[in-house]
């Protein structure tokens, strides 16, 4: 394979934007709560939908982000829909941030388990009213920093937030994703079984200063079963949030998201062949080893308290 080849309780109640070029849209839909739910989708133009493909965003963040993925994704075939999470967006940030200091606040939002239930209303919502515009049946959870904590414990990851996710996805991809700490205890993912991505950067370091190295965690733990990690190097946090200079990150983590969920479909786990600027593991069954793609030696260990 190349790694470089080929890129209902819910009910819409207005359009904010009309549809631009690229097929985008802004939506505002109602949750099972009654609360509404801001989202902006992204629709692929080719006439059969490849499936649905929700993006959730980290703490402070909103739908009108991450617009490097949605385009990039939606250029896949699929429906992409970023989330606005108003819960853990930028005014509960602030609301987290006044008097302790962002962050304290940041701390304090990212384990705070009425906001992960916010979100998982919000992308139940996003979900319902996405498979309404897109027949296909597959279904894909990306999600970033805060974004990635909800999306691992979608997955089946235990947490120390009595929060319990429902495993409705068939496909999860986190970006920056979180290793043992404030959120999550040791081992906490060894219940995983679904095809999960995980993406960070060399310079993807964690909220209270540990290494990057603690992003690896998850991958370690899991199972086998079409488990991949990606380090992209020199990229940070920010920059997988596409914001900073991060050309270059996007387009690794673009491609590699293309590369995984093709792999996916075919039923094919296999890591690409080695590229420059990108380290690739996967897990590919339960009696295979770890195959390391590009760096044999990439330093994968540590797991130091991780806060975001």
């Amino acid at each position: 394979m190349n790694f470089f080849i080929g890129f209902i309780s819910v009910y819409v109640l207005v359009f904010l934007a009309a549809g631009t070029a690229s097929g985008q849209e802004a939506v505002l839909l109602q949750r099972a709560d009654q609360k509404t739910v801001p989202v902006v989708a992204y629709f692929p133009e080719v006439t059969a939908c490849r499936g649905v493909a929700i993006i959730s965003p980290g703490a402070g963040g909103s739908e009108k982000g991450y617009r490097y993925l949605g385009e990039a994704i939606s250029s896949m075939g699929y429906l992409a829909v970023v989330v606005g999470h108003q819960e853990s967006g930028l005014g509960a940030l602030r609301t987290y941030s006044r008097g302790s200091g962002l962050r304290e606040g940041l701390s304090e939002l990212i384990t705070d388990p009425s906001a992960y239930r916010g979100r998982f209303l919000d992308i139940a919502a996003a979900k319902a009213w996405a498979f309404t515009k897109c027949r296909a049946p597959e279904s894909v959870l990306i999600g970033h920093s805060m974004g990635a904590a909800t999306t691992m414990i979608e997955a089946g990851a235990r947490n120390k937030l009595g929060v319990r996710g429902m495993d409705s996805f068939d496909v999860y991809i986190a970006l920056s994703p979180q290793g043992s700490g404030s959120i999550f205890p040791n081992n906490a993912w060894t219940g995983i079984k679904r095809p999960v991505l995980m993406i960070t950067g060399t310079r993807d370091d964690e909220l209270g200063g540990g290494s990057w190295q603690t992003r690896t965690e998850p991958f370690l733990n899991m199972p086998a079963g079409c488990k991949w990690l990606a380090v992209i190097h020199g990229a940070t946090h920010m920059n997988l949030a596409g914001r900073g200079m991060s050309q270059q990150t996007a387009i690794l983590t673009t491609q590699v998201i293309g590369a995984f969920l093709d792999g996916v479909q075919r039923g094919e786990c296999k890591a690409p062949a080695p590229q420059n600027g990108i380290d690739i593991q996967a897990k590919c069954c339960p009696s295979c080893r770890v195959l390391t793609k590009a760096n044999p030696n990439l330093n994968l260990t540590g797991a130091a308290d991780q806060k975001k």
